[in-house]
């Protein structure tokens, strides 16, 4: 028996090193996972306001913006103004892209109901962005909430009050949960545009990791769910869409969605029993194009789905 136990000891410590090496080998890998994630690949815009101007004039003014975050860090937006005292629609992109994804759609909110539109880059998006990295929705909420502070400090041309107390807010996934979550903690926000809402940012984290290392893993997922939490040090705050959705008031909101959004749009369908107020909530969750493709839509598509989001604002806004 004694030798037995001298054989099992000298057996586990010969493996020891190699134990060893294989957990340094997957924290290393985690490490390098999470930090490709959170820092998402960034592109040349689509669209710039220079660029537009080029093509429609210099009658439409967007400007170029920069404010500070409630964590004290750099924010930046183009910023269009409208109507003195009327609302504002802030337009929050996805994981991965920009804000020029929603340049166009902006530019048609603003001519359709006259309200000043800023066009955030949420951190870690866009060209050298100056927060490098991306929360997956849970701290762009706060920077969307900074953002609305700045929208009030805007004057219009003549000195007035640029934003009234109305304001908008549009979001298309990681944007969606960051606008949800934002209007809850913001009375003035009075409505919401929510494009396939994920169920939470680990939902956003989870297709990244899929999408960057095509991998889709339950274990994989679990050990970038855990390695993340461990990155931003409880900074990582995982609140569902359901329980930000049951603590919404009277705000009016729009749920879109279609078979293009791939699991989002089963994600958008489960939150639709977790709003309080069902006649302030309307659906439309098997539209051919959602925002995913919007910048590459055909003219019938992309007016049809700009349409339904312009009217939406132009009917709870006014």
């Amino acid at each position: 028996m004694v030798r037995r136990r001298r054989l099992g000891k000298k057996f586990f410590k010969s493996l020891l090193p190699i134990l060893l090496l294989v957990v340094v080998a997957v924290v290393v890998a985690l490490a390098f996972i999470v930090y490709g994630v959170t820092r998402p690949p960034r592109r040349a815009y689509l669209v710039t306001p220079e660029s537009f101007a080029e093509i429609s004039g210099p009658a439409l003014k967007v400007s170029d913006q920069t404010w500070r975050n409630r964590d004290n860090t750099t924010a930046r937006g183009w910023l269009l103004k409208g109507a003195a005292g009327g609302p504002a629609v802030v337009l929050a992109h996805r994981y991965g892209v920009d804000r020029s994804w929603l340049f166009n759609l902006g530019i048609k909110i603003n001519e359709a109901t006259g309200a000043t539109i800023l066009w955030p880059d949420l951190r870690g998006h866009g060209l050298n962005p100056a927060v490098s990295w991306t929360s997956f929705g849970s701290l762009e909420s706060d920077d969307i909430q900074a953002a609305l502070d700045y929208l009030r400090t805007q004057k219009s041309t003549e000195g007035q009050t640029l934003v009234g107390d109305k304001i908008g807010l549009y979001g298309i996934e990681m944007g969606a949960y960051a606008s949800l979550r934002a209007a809850v903690s913001d009375a003035t926000v009075r409505v919401l545009v929510l494009d396939s809402l994920p169920r939470n940012p680990e939902d956003v984290l989870q297709a990244a990791v899929r999408d960057d290392l095509e991998i889709d893993n339950r274990l994989l997922h679990f050990l970038t769910r855990n390695a993340t939490k461990a990155y931003f040090l409880g900074r990582f705050d995982n609140t569902g869409s359901c329980e930000l959705a049951a603590a919404l008031k009277d705000q009016k909101v729009l749920l879109l969605s279609g078979p293009d959004a791939g699991y989002l749009r089963e994600s958008t369908l489960e939150q639709i029993k977790c709003f309080p107020n069902k006649t302030n909530l309307e659906t439309k969750t098997d539209l051919p194009l959602t925002g995913f493709r919007l910048p590459s839509a055909t003219g019938e598509q992309g007016e049809g789905y700009d349409r339904i989001v312009i009217d939406f604002f132009d009917r709870n806004l006014r």
